[in-house]
């Protein structure tokens, strides 16, 4: 995975997850890898960039909202998911956003 995503020229959509951890990892950093490699393979897939330092941010391209809602009901995806609310975050949002321009250096 390379630092910066790259996508195709707009309209996609990104979904923008913000999160503070808790101070547990508990197979964190693995879950976290597994669930790049799973999106990876998911129809629709475009990117992702993700950066941590107080604050996380994951963000995921995607061609379409159908797209979107089909990772969001991944197997695997949800089992993560019930762990980050149970002992990975202390709180986290999840904004979908329409990307209409992009421009880059």
């Amino acid at each position: 995975m390379s630092d910066i995503a790259n996508t195709p020229p707009p309209p996609y959509y990104a979904v923008i997850f913000t999160n503070l951890r808790t101070e547990l990892d508990d197979g964190y950093g693995e879950t976290a890898a597994r669930m790049v490699q799973l999106a990876e393979q998911q129809p629709g897939f475009l990117g992702v960039e993700s950066a941590r330092d107080t604050v996380g941010i994951t963000v995921s391209y995607w061609k379409d909202l159908d797209s979107i809602k089909q990772w969001k009901a991944n197997v695997e995806h949800i089992e993560a998911q019930k762990l980050g609310r149970k002992k990975w975050y202390a709180a986290f949002t999840t904004r979908i956003a329409k990307v209409e321009r992009e421009y880059s250096l």
